[in-house]
């Protein structure tokens, strides 16, 4: 029996005759619903309810066949369509014609109705995850959302009304909200909850039918991953979690963080990587250390689908639904904080090597409300406030590395190779030659960044006033503990007199940016634009959204220069610059984050660079310390960093107050004395 199925035992047990039943009504809807064509108006509705219900009994059966006999009895080949199966219809030119595409729903359905069962049909697709781990309770909810809807349109034809307070009437129970945020928590946290542990840790991985054991869409990626790290040399991978797990630890130290007694690190990591992840729990369990897993990540099947459904809460969000979020998110911490009380913070195991997307705007998706966008971004720091109660950031640490999969090209095994001797660098050399740079950062009274070459960066980051030099520092010296790999010397800038223009001729920052420009007046971003679209109306809103989180202003948390050149000249050898993450493109040459400081939540406790022990004392701004006054004022709930590439930078100076100008880098180049040695890599 799977441990899900024992884990949700008691939740289940509860509903089971009202899920039977449910699925005796959907499968009788399926019946009625293949006589669309004698219906008339309700034809396209009834079509849709046929095809909805019809997958709702599939994932029925999912539920209750998967199990150790169903994985083991099949074949590769028939894992992987089964797996296929459930994603197609989401998958290249499948998607035009989904339910799940918005713009094919109003097409066929209408508009208003349309945008609304196709964020129900997303729902019921969700179902997925609910169904791999016997989550039946979960599968209940949606079946009787199903029933009630298709019996309203049968009575009342399409009354948007109805049918709206139907479908969002669980983000508004107050009880399955509580339920929901608890068992999240539990999955993440509770050892006792085995769904991916079992798989990772007890089952051959040499055979890569466990790859179908998760509720992912296992693409090529995932596939060619697993394969590859079958045959890789252990002692490599042995070398790597040492690294990684020095690093987060290193955390702790160079953060100044009490860990006390706790000993549970969170999993997130990517399908395939599974190999890598036995062999650093195992470095883990070496230090002391517990291991859960929160989440595995794999391909998505279209970035268009998920791009398409980002403001689906736009169908319930208001006052009444935040206020009752907050409250219940609250109660589930609550119940569920003798998982927190040991957790020690994530470790976070990316990859890369996807093709950076630009996706369609389409007239046809769901939006916020100027007030409903208000109401979020005030709801979303009133939910992070909430969970750094109970996981907070003084006694916890965090750690984040990234791994190419195979999709990155020809080249996939050099560059993994590659990638894994830059996460794995000498932390003393950069930690020297980084303090030079920081010494001279600390004389400025602000730096000066002017691109080159049609980049029209231009740009004065004022910095903090440091009263006493022989003990404080404006700039955290950082090599490999929190972020991996090493390289870069970061700070919170000063608001105030922090002002030009930074420009990206190409961003890639979740999403792609063509020509994006920033325009900062006393630290924040007031003005904005990129060329992504022909219409610039589409551009501006294609920035406010996606990049301002819908902000109109947005200040600069984080300024900081990246060191990490021997990223950068491997990067440009096999062409993937556009395909690193942000966790090492920005080491390679300055990155500005707009949002909050990279102390967000942990200002208070004091920081010291290592190599000297002199104090971080620029770890507030003029927007973070309102705090003290008011935390809705403070926090933005955003960091996003935006790199410039050293081929753009046409200089990088340190400013002092009696005018004195001292280059870090020009033309591309380290030229501070004693940095001379970054730029060997460059000249190979």
């Amino acid at each position: 029996m799977k441990n899900t199925k024992i884990f949700y035992n008691e939740e289940n047990s509860k509903i089971l005759n009202s899920y039977e039943k449910s699925l005796e009504m959907i499968k009788k809807i399926c019946l009625e619903t293949k006589q669309s064509e004698e219906v008339g108006e309700l034809k396209r509705l009834y079509k849709f309810f046929n095809h909805t219900g019809e997958f709702i009994l599939k994932l029925a059966d999912i539920e209750k066949t998967l199990g150790e006999e169903y994985f083991n009895s099949k074949s590769f080949e028939e894992l992987k369509h089964e797996n296929y199966r459930l994603y197609e219809e989401l998958i290249g030119d499948n998607y035009k014609k989904s339910y799940a595409n918005p713009k094919y729903a109003v097409e066929v359905l209408g508009n208003g109705v349309g945008q609304l069962l196709s964020a129900f049909y997303v729902r019921i697709r969700e179902g997925i995850s609910h169904a791999f781990r016997n989550r039946i309770f979960r599968l209940e909810e949606n079946n009787q959302i199903f029933v009630q809807a298709f019996n309203s349109i049968k009575e009342n034809e399409v009354d948007y009304t109805i049918l709206k307070n139907i479908i969002i009437r669980p983000f508004l129970n107050r009880e399955a909200l509580i339920r929901d945020a608890k068992y999240f928590n539990e999955e993440c946290l509770n050892t006792n909850y085995r769904f991916y542990t079992e798989t990772v840790l007890s089952t051959d991985l040499t055979d890569i039918r466990y790859l179908f054991r998760f509720d992912n869409y296992i693409s090529e990626n995932e596939i060619r991953m697993a394969q590859y790290l079958t045959t890789y040399p252990m002692d490599k991978l042995e070398k790597l979690s040492k690294a990684i797990v020095e690093a987060f630890l290193r955390g702790f130290i160079a953060d100044n963080k009490a860990r006390g007694d706790r000993n549970v690190v969170r999993l997130i990591y990517s399908v395939g990587q599974e190999i890598i992840i036995k062999q650093l729990i195992k470095e883990f369990e070496n230090n002391g250390f517990e291991c859960v897993f929160q989440l595995a990540q794999s391909t998505s099947p279209n970035e268009q689908y998920e791009y398409d459904h980002r403001f689906d809460n736009s169908l319930y969000l208001d006052e009444r639904y935040t206020t009752l979020k907050e409250e219940t998110y609250d109660i589930a911490y609550k119940l569920t904080e003798h998982c927190f009380s040991k957790l020690s913070g994530p470790m976070i195991f990316e990859r890369f090597g996807e093709i950076p997307f630009s996706p369609e705007n389409k007239s046809e998706c769901l939006k916020l409300s100027e007030e409903q966008e208000e109401l979020l971004q005030s709801h979303e720091n009133n939910i992070n406030e909430i969970y750094y109660k109970y996981e907070p950031k003084d006694n916890t640490n965090y750690c984040i590395v990234a791994l190419p999969h195979p999709g990155i090209g020809e080249d996939f095994e050099n560059i993994f190779e590659e990638t894994l001797k830059i996460n794995m660098m000498d932390n003393s050399f950069h930690e020297a030659i980084q303090q030079r740079i920081i010494d001279v950062l600390d004389r400025g009274e602000y730096v000066h960044i002017v691109g080159k070459d049609g980049n029209e960066t231009d740009i004065k980051v004022k910095l903090q006033e440091i009263k006493n030099p022989d003990k404080e520092t404006n700039f955290a010296n950082m090599v490999a503990e929190s972020n991996i790999p090493l390289g870069e010397v970061y700070t919170s800038p000063k608001l105030k007199g922090t002002n030009g223009i930074f420009h990206i001729k190409d961003a890639y920052v979740e999403l792609k940016y063509k020509d994006l420009k920033l325009l900062f007046e006393d630290g924040y971003v007031v003005d904005y634009s990129c060329s992504n679209f022909d219409d610039e109306n589409d551009n501006r809103k294609y920035v406010h959204e996606n990049l301002m989180k819908l902000y109109n202003k947005l200040p600069l948390g984080e300024f900081a220069i990246g060191t990490n050149t021997e990223a950068h000249v491997m990067a440009k050898k096999y062409g993937i610059l556009d395909l690193l993450p942000i966790l090492i493109s920005e080491k390679m040459g300055p990155h500005f984050a707009i949002g909050d400081t990279a102390f967000v939540w942990g200002e208070d406790t004091p920081v010291y660079n290592l190599l000297n022990g002199k104090e971080v004392i620029a770890r507030d701004n003029e927007k973070s310390i309102l705090r003290k006054e008011n935390v809705d004022e403070a926090y933005t709930g955003i960091h996003t960093d935006i790199p410039l590439p050293y081929e753009e930078i046409g200089c990088i100076a340190v400013i002092t107050e009696d005018g004195d100008r001292i280059d870090i880098i020009r033309d591309g180049r380290f030229v501070l004395e004693g940095t001379e040695e970054l730029n060997s890599p460059f000249d190979r």
